[in-house]
């Protein structure tokens, strides 16, 4: 039946030509934006997938910036600790040249000076950004360590943010100071008498500027197989400080004991005393204490002492040593020997220590980077759009919507052929 009120054709054309006009519209907009998911609109479950990978994907481009100037921050410390193990090498040339009688030991001490100064000078420039990592003194809690933003982690919980720690290490040559305080022990004392071998445990830190030393007690009535006030150290505060070690911010036990171990042998040095009465290394976080002479009666006593409520502490550089070098004489040429192998393989452990903290952070950078590439490159598996199936659907909807508007014509057209049956 033919109507003139309802065109049941027309308005099927219609409905197909505004169908064709919509999708036409969309691919469109997919060409426009180059993808099929621009808006929430479009697929609301991949734009949200998308939108968190997005800014995912804006935080590892800051953790990529974060990691080159950490990454820069750590080579400039690197490169500072190796100079300075490069010119300690060569202050020990010249140490080992005043050992012998028949040199100029104070054209030696001229230039043994003038290295110092040249490391002076190399530790203080090692800085980036105003932070010195060959610079560790303060003593706030943290100020040991510095982190280096490294990745974000998302779990069901949320997102949490790790770091990579890198240990300052200190190769200044401040002095340290102590003033005041009393002589506590620290660990029970251990005796070398017909035992000649002991150990003592060290305790970890309670914090930066802690004051640890090692005691001394010699016995011997007659001075025959030692002099025991050589190896008697005293109970004062200013006793305390002959075998002194302060501790850092970060340090553990094990940096407690190599520090003792290493002030103890430069005493030694110092003072000639005969490691065969004497002896005291570190091992882990522990001193091992031993003597070949000691007996019943010729006994040395010692223990690891703190300095509590001292009035004021200052935390000396790592290579404070220095400072005490002095070739003129041959005692102080011996004791030279000592301390400048102590420091050197100081300034190595450190240029190690960044060495490794440098490999790790180019690591994650690299991966850092891969892993923002993978993240971009899923998004865009997720909403890009295709663009060749986009062309040729675009050009399949153009030639539909130009037979949906002949199709709209041609059923409008039909209630004219009505007007003929009234003729």
């Amino acid at each position: 039946m033919s109507s003139i009120l309802t065109n049941n054709g027309a308005m099927v054309a219609l409905q197909t030509l505004k169908s064709i006009n919509t999708r036409l519209s969309d691919t469109q907009s997919e060409i426009a934006t180059g993808k099929t998911v621009a808006t929430a609109r479009d697929n609301a479950a991949v734009w949200a997938i998308s939108k968190v990978m997005e800014s995912d994907v804006k935080g590892f481009q800051g953790i990529s910036d974060s990691l080159n100037l950490g990454e820069s921050t750590v080579a400039v410390a690197r490169n500072g600790a190796e100079t300075v193990t490069d010119l300690l090498t060569d202050m020990k040339g010249k140490i080992v040249a005043s050992q012998e009688q028949n040199v100029d030991r104070a054209k030696i001490q001229t230039d043994i000076v003038a290295l110092r100064e040249q490391i002076n000078a190399v530790v203080g420039a090692a800085q980036f950004n105003g932070l010195n990592l060959l610079s560790n003194r303060e003593m706030d809690a943290g100020s040991g360590t510095v982190n280096v933003l490294a990745s974000l982690d998302r779990s069901a919980s949320g997102v949490s943010a790790s770091d990579i720690s890198v240990a300052k290490k200190d190769l200044g040559t401040t002095a340290s100071s102590v003033v005041g305080g009393t002589v506590g022990n620290l660990t029970s004392a251990v005796t070398l008498n017909a035992t000649q071998s002991s150990s003592l445990a060290v305790t970890t830190p309670t914090g930066a500027g802690q004051v640890f030393s090692i005691g001394l007690t010699g016995t011997d009535a007659d001075a025959s197989a030692f002099t025991p006030a050589d190896y008697t150290t005293g109970t004062t505060a200013a006793d305390a400080q002959k075998i002194m070690y302060i501790a850092r911010d970060g340090d553990t036990a094990g940096d407690v004991a190599k520090g003792l171990a290493q002030a103890f042998s430069i005493y030694a040095a110092e003072q000639g005393l005969d490691t065969d009465v004497l002896n005291i290394t570190s091992s882990g976080g522990s001193l091992n204490v031993s003597s070949s002479v000691t007996d019943g009666t010729d006994t040395i006593a010692a223990r690891i002492d703190t300095l509590t409520s001292p009035t004021s502490v200052a935390i000396g550089g790592g290579l404070e040593k220095l400072n005490d070098i002095n070739v003129t004489t041959d005692s102080g040429a011996d004791a030279a020997l000592v301390a400048i192998e102590f420091m050197i393989q100081n300034s190595i452990d450190s240029a190690a220590s960044f060495g490794s903290a440098q490999g790790r952070i180019d690591t994650q950078a690299s991966f850092i980077s891969s892993l923002t590439d993978s993240l971009k490159s899923g998004i865009g598996t997720l909403v890009d759009a295709d663009m060749e199936e986009a062309s040729a659907r675009l050009q399949a909807l153009q030639v539909q919507q130009q037979l949906g508007v002949q199709a709209l014509s041609i059923a409008n057209q039909a209630p004219q052929s009505l007007l003929s049956l009234f003729r």
